[in-house]
């Protein structure tokens, strides 16, 4: 028991530090976009991210298993994660130079709401009822913040980018979930150096000014740090909890990235933004109480055997309850359902009797 709940607990550290880092990401971006168009900004980012954990997959060069190598069979996730990349940066950096920092920075919230839908769709990862109402919280504060005012009945341009940015990395979250228990400093790499070439092309192809070296550099820099570092981090804490769950604590990242806007950029609060922070707030603070949660599930079958008319009849009856409660205490529940299987016969000549064979069988899960 101890031993899941560490792995579980550093990994919950993983995924936070994975949001400090990409926090850098909004803040700076915006100022380096002043100089760096949005299509060589995204391509520099996944680079830098690349070449630098590559450079660490190097210094750290301990053989991995061949099993955690990624094989032919994870290549339609690998190329999904590419294309996903390619397309998530161009379309914040868009909604970044559009818009404010601040609010592209809590609109990356919303990416919690598509990687839990996609999740619970294609991958069929339990969604709970806690979850849902955190999820509600971040979509109304998502339309406050995306929403331009009263007079213009209309949705801002920039939201609607970072909007679109949150649901391809939402889909990316769970294309790399599929292969998050393979080596991580390969999936990071991959992902990194092919998703900042086909930007850096699609920049190209769209004749978009080749920035200066030193601000190649500098965006190369924030891309090792906010995406390299970040994503390593984060895949690791993925193999752990899952999607959903690490996205969850991944949800710190706007908060802090809010925080930076204001201090560095000296962004004006507005009263929809506070709302809008308020609930995007409470919505969190449910991902991350839903995160923490713990179950266990218990199986129990007990067979009855009795002969009637020379006949011996077996019937199981499985009982499963689940367990839900918190590190550290906290509620408690479960719940009980039964299973009755089928009767088995055996002609057997004896007098008829009961008797309970008492086998029992128990199985726990930890999420």
């Amino acid at each position: 028991m101890g031993r899941p709940v560490q792995h579980k607990q550093k990994a919950i550290v993983l995924a936070l530090l994975a949001a400090v880092f990409y926090a850098l990401n909004v803040p700076a971006s915006k100022l380096l976009l002043e100089h760096v168009g949005p299509l060589f900004m995204a391509a520099l980012l996944y680079l830098g991210a690349g070449i630098g954990v590559g450079a660490l997959a190097l210094l750290r060069r301990n053989k991995r298993e061949q099993s955690s190598r990624l094989s032919r069979e994870d290549m339609p996730f690998v190329l999904g994660m590419i294309v996903l990349d390619i397309a998530a940066p161009i379309l914040l950096m868009l909604g970044i130079r559009e818009g404010t920092a601040s609010n592209a920075a809590l609109l990356g919230n919303f990416e919690i709401v598509a990687t839990t839908i996609i999740a619970l769709v294609l991958f069929h990862e339990a969604v709970t009822p806690r979850l849902w109402t955190a999820i509600a919280f971040i979509v109304a504060a998502s339309i406050i913040l995306s929403f331009e005012g009263e007079a213009s009945l209309q949705f801002s341009r920039g939201s609607l980018f970072v909007l679109a940015a949150t649901a391809c990395w939402g889909l990316e979250n769970n294309c790399t979930r599929k292969i998050s228990s393979k080596d991580t400093y390969q999936i990071v790499v991959l992902k990194g150096i092919f998703s900042g070439l086909g930007a850096a092309g699609i920049a190209l192809w769209a004749g978009e000014a080749v920035p200066s070296v030193s601000f190649m550099l500098a965006a190369m820099l924030l891309g090792f740090v906010a995406y390299g570092l970040s994503i390593f981090l984060y895949v690791r804490a993925q193999s752990v909890l899952g999607a959903a769950k690490t996205s969850a604590y991944y949800a710190v990242a706007p908060f802090v990235a809010a925080f930076l806007s204001f201090a560095l950029l000296g962004e004006k609060l507005s009263a929809s933004y506070l709302l809008a922070f308020a609930l995007m707030l409470v919505g969190t603070v449910l991902v991350m109480a839903d995160t923490l949660a713990r179950r266990h599930t218990h199986t129990h079958s007990h067979t009855f055997v009795h002969v009637h008319d020379g006949v011996r009849h077996e019937h199981t009856i499985t009982h499963s309850h689940e367990h839900q409660h918190y590190l550290g205490g906290g509620p408690h529940k479960h719940g009980h359902v039964g299973t009755f299987l089928p009767a088995q016969s055996e002609h057997k000549d004896c007098a008829g009797s009961l008797r309970h064979a008492g086998e029992t069988r128990s199985s726990e899960t930890l999420s």
